[in-house]
């Protein structure tokens, strides 16, 4: 009992140390490693940067060893993206595309229907799609009272953990999903292991979680793009940084019987330009562009799906006005389809930089990308700042 007792007392430590919705980064991302980028990032390089975004993470690492359905070890988690944040009812503006579609994000028929997106969007695992998908609704009864409709139907996306996590214990539970919205913040985002992302690969290195933003103006009005990513994706082999073949580099350190190129990547991609449905359907396309740049195929078994979304022309989405739009002009749009080009890029490569060596079920582990190594790579090739 006493053993069991202690079990559950680390357990609970390692969750409450590791569910914090936005703490400051300690860990160096990719430009402080003097990787350079194109571009100019926003205040926090942060899909955040975008004014009223908020994202919140909640973490659930526990146990070791062999995997026991059920029991573990877990290496799991959701992160939550709320457009106009947590203590709005106001609908956005929005679009989604699939590169490849092995994979799930639920509620886009009618964001396609539509052109709004209702609520929060929520990234988890493969089998706890329905989980969050249902905890979304009970969260939005109770803290709104209501959903933005009669009924609702939550955006909830994927990636597949199971070699590193459970997957099939179904650990994340309806309260983890009401955390992680109840403590959405604007301000730094977590990266690497944490949320969605806590058991994810890219490239055969550690992956998960990532962000970036640029700023941009427009005929002299300034506006940002910010991204968030949770990268699972993608061969070795392929693995390109910032110009430079990185993968056929540092070839070593690969996880054991992790197949090339099995993953998923989602892409949340937030702008403040005001866009109509139809043309953020044409930025989000972009998305697979900076997945490209960095190596990635959108593999046979790889579920590439992406999401975008506009925070101006608020009220828009209210059934009892008319609503007086504003849009930029088509020959205006190229500054944002190379921002969310060059955001989805370096956020995923500040998902590698940022996560740590992870062991999970069966003891298998995925490795960092070791930041010496690549200084020393990207030095070789006079990419380095």
């Amino acid at each position: 009992m006493l053993i069991k007792a202690l079990v559950l007392i680390v357990s609970l430590v390692l969750y409450i140390g590791t569910s914090a919705a936005q703490t400051k980064p300690t860990k160096p991302r990719a430009r402080d490693l003097g990787i350079p980028f194109d571009g100019t990032p926003a205040a926090l390089n942060a899909i955040t940067d975008v004014a009223g975004v908020e994202v919140g993470q909640v973490t659930l690492i526990s146990g070791e060893g062999k995997l026991v359905p059920g029991k573990g070890p877990v290496r799991t988690g959701v992160t939550a993206v709320l457009p106009r944040g947590k203590n709005s009812t106001d609908q956005v503006f929005g679009a989604w595309f699939t590169l490849n579609g092995n994979g799930e994000m639920t509620g886009t028929t009618w964001v396609e229907e539509s052109g709004f997106i209702e609520g929060p969007i929520m990234i988890t695992n493969t089998h706890s799609v329905g989980t969050v998908r249902d905890a979304v609704i009970a969260w939005q009864m109770k803290k709104q009272g209501k959903t933005f409709q009669p009924w609702s139907l939550p955006i909830v996306a994927e990636t597949w953990d199971g070699f590193l996590n459970d997957i099939n214990g179904f650990h994340v539970k309806p309260e983890h999903v009401a955390q992680s919205l109840d403590q959405a913040a604007s301000g730094a985002v977590a990266e690497g292991n944490t949320g969605g992302g806590t058991g994810m690969v890219v490239h055969q290195f550690k992956g998960g979680i990532g962000t970036a933003s640029r700023k941009f103006d427009i005929e002299g009005v300034s506006y940002t793009v910010g991204v968030l990513v949770q990268a699972n994706y993608g061969a070795r082999s392929g693995l390109t940084i910032a110009g430079v073949p990185v993968g056929r580099e540092i070839t070593d350190l690969m996880p054991k019987e992790v197949p090339a190129d099995t993953g998923s990547i989602i892409v949340v991609v937030a702008t403040d330009a005001p866009l109509l449905p139809h043309q953020l359907k044409r930025v989000v396309k972009r998305a697979a562009l900076g997945i490209a740049r960095n190596g990635g195929i959108g593999g046979n078994s790889s579920g590439d799906i992406f999401i975008a979304f506009s925070t101006a022309n608020a009220g828009a989405g209210k059934e009892t006005t008319l609503a007086n739009l504003k849009m930029l002009p088509n020959d205006r749009i190229n500054p944002i389809f190379a921002a969310t080009v060059q955001t989805t890029e370096e956020a995923i490569i500040n998902a590698m930089v940022a996560a740590e060596t992870m062991t999970g079920v069966n003891g298998n582990t995925v490795y960092a990308i070791p930041h010496d190594r690549l200084k020393e790579v990207m030095k070789k090739y006079n990419r380095l700042k």
